[in-house]
């Protein structure tokens, strides 16, 4: 503030609007499905588009995840997985990075990982990055070792025990590299706004809806929740099954729930576009699974202030703290399931302490914002700053 000739000056200095690098980045997935690793890639893509950065998607026709990235208006190109043209499709993609500058080049899966390695190896793209999203043991860890080695610069994990296990496996050292999970969106995943709508046929009353959100696959463990459910219905705790998501092994949970006698008492949402509706009417979300990551569903139930019950396996315990965020119960045990649910539901004061502390931790460690400037630095640590060309 000064004085000019009896008038009062206020000087303001503005706040400088947040500058990030710019890159080109592509990002390449063989998955035709639509689930949590291919939400996590559409949302990096945002994320970075957001901050100034060009990225695009190269993977196959009819594959979910491009009718998601061509509604957002994201650069999508075909990939072809016919195996003899796998020697011309390398090539036709290392043209395409050239012709592109690619700057950072991230493949997701398997077999597109190789051939977006050895195209962008041809076409000497400065970073490659090698995303792993699942705690799956590797197959052939001799011939996958060349593939996370030489044709990948660094590697990302979403989980710290699947960063040790492929450190060891694959005799990384620790800058080669880093764990960072999926980051959830706080303004989207919160405890208050809409609630699931009863004209879905969803029972919202005095029976507890537990949700489980996912593919179906036999590695999430929906049978597990089913017999859970079964056990506690016979100890007279009934449960109301919540089940969102599609997949292989949709028709197969359907006959369960029949074989068990709990039609009325499990429904099928089917995939939904409303997760965080579905998730703010859950008393619990429930992970059964039987190999796992950090998965981006259960950090969005701890950030809309529903707690979990999870197998304890592969990430779930750096973000169920039993007895904090949820609880951690012993994979592939129903009757370890239908205890924790029991705990949990049956307790409404741990619950509500669950609910509080596991919106906070999300916060804190987890945010959407927290992963990008993760990636960023990552990418930085690599690359010159510098605008893209």
């Amino acid at each position: 503030m000064a004085t000019e000739q009896g008038r009062i000056v206020l000087f303001v200095q503005l706040a400088s609007p947040v500058t990030h690098p710019v890159w080109r980045i592509l990002h390449t997935e063989a998955s035709l499905g639509w689930g949590g690793q291919e939400r996590r890639i559409v949302a990096e893509m945002e994320g970075f588009r957001r901050r100034g950065s060009w990225v695009g998607l190269t993977t196959p026709e009819g594959a979910r995840i491009g009718e998601q990235a061509r509604i957002r208006q994201i650069p999508c190109s075909a990939l072809s997985l016919v195996r003899w043209r796998f020697p011309f499709e390398i090539c036709r993609l290392a043209a395409a990075f050239r012709r592109d500058r690619v700057q950072i080049l991230n493949p997701h899966s398997s077999r597109d990982s190789w051939m977006a390695g050895l195209a962008g190896r041809m076409a000497r793209v400065p970073l490659i990055i090698r995303s792993r999203h699942f705690d799956i043991p590797i197959g052939s860890p001799a011939v996958s070792r060349f593939a996370y080695r030489r044709l990948a610069d660094h590697i990302i994990t979403t989980s710290p025990r699947i960063t040790e296990a492929f450190r060891e496996l694959f005799y990384l050292s620790a800058d080669r590299i880093s764990t960072i999970p999926t980051g959830i969106d706080m303004e989207v995943f919160k405890p208050s706004g809409e609630r699931l709508a009863e004209s879905w046929q969803v029972p919202i009353g005095a029976i507890p809806l537990v949700g489980m959100i996912g593919v179906f696959r036999w590695a999430k463990g929906h049978e597990i929740l089913l017999q859970a459910s079964r056990l506690l219905a016979d100890q007279g705790f009934p449960i109301h099954c919540v089940l969102v998501g599609e997949g292989p092994g949709v028709e197969r949970i359907r006959n369960l729930a029949a074989e068990l006698r709990l039609s009325d008492a499990v429904t099928f949402l089917g995939e939904r576009n409303d997760v965080p509706r579905i998730l703010r009417a859950l008393k619990v979300l429930a992970m059964p699974s039987l190999h796992e990551g950090i998965p981006q569903v259960g950090l969005q139930a701890l950030a809309c202030g529903v707690p979990l019950v999870a197998s304890d396996v592969g990430g779930l315990p750096f973000i169920v703290r039993d007895g904090e965020t949820g609880c951690l119960v012993k994979p592939g045990d129903p009757g370890a399931l239908a205890a924790g649910l029991q705990r949990v539901l049956q307790s409404p004061d741990l619950s509500q302490r669950m609910a509080e502390r596991g919106r906070i931790f999300v916060e804190t460690h987890h945010s959407l914002e927290r992963m990008l400037d993760s990636l960023q630095s990552l990418y930085l640590r690599h690359l010159t700053q510098r605008p893209a060309v």
